[in-house]
């Protein structure tokens, strides 16, 4: 009567079994439909997540702080993945203009010196993008993304064309 159940506890340990040295190709192949919606969601809401970007950036400043004066964003767009959380996020570059960085502009030299190269981030939040207008500013995206190598994984990179 013990006899034909002995099969139930191995076939449970093949299916474990089996089931382990999946996971890892199973996990690839649900981020990589993940991240083309997420990528073709990204196209879709840009313009919305510019505009959203630039009135939180610009209402993060303090009343002694630099006013933006404006926003500038690179077409190419690097999406990353936080190797701790999983969080995907798109890196954008972005030129700021900054009015109070020292005087008011007087030459042109001095409307150079207020513009500011930084990365502005986004993070795709379940279904949708989102973003707290957060910008690192002085680096590009390649640069943040080597600042941040131990914690950031690049899982793909759209490159602006350049139409001579």
């Amino acid at each position: 009567m013990a006899g034909p159940w002995w099969w139930i506890p191995v076939a449970l340990a093949a299916a474990g079994a089996l089931l382990m040295l999946l996971r890892r190709p199973l996990r690839t192949a649900s981020r990589g439909a993940h991240f083309t919606q997420a990528k073709k969601g990204f196209h879709q809401q840009r313009e919305r997540l510019e505009a959203r970007f630039i009135r939180l950036a610009a209402a993060h400043g303090g009343r002694d702080d630099p006013q933006w004066t404006d926003c500038e964003f690179d077409d190419g767009v690097s999406y990353v993945r936080n190797r701790r959380t999983g969080e995907l996020s798109a890196l954008v570059g972005v030129t700021v203009a900054l009015e109070g960085v020292g005087h008011p502009p007087a030459t042109a030299s001095d409307l150079i010196r207020n513009l500011r190269a930084g990365t502005a981030v986004f993070r795709f939040d379940r279904d949708h993008w989102e973003t707290e207008g957060r910008v690192i500013l002085n680096l590009s995206p390649s640069e943040t993304i080597r600042f941040y190598q131990n914690d950031l994984e690049v899982v793909g990179e759209e490159v602006a064309e350049r139409h001579a």
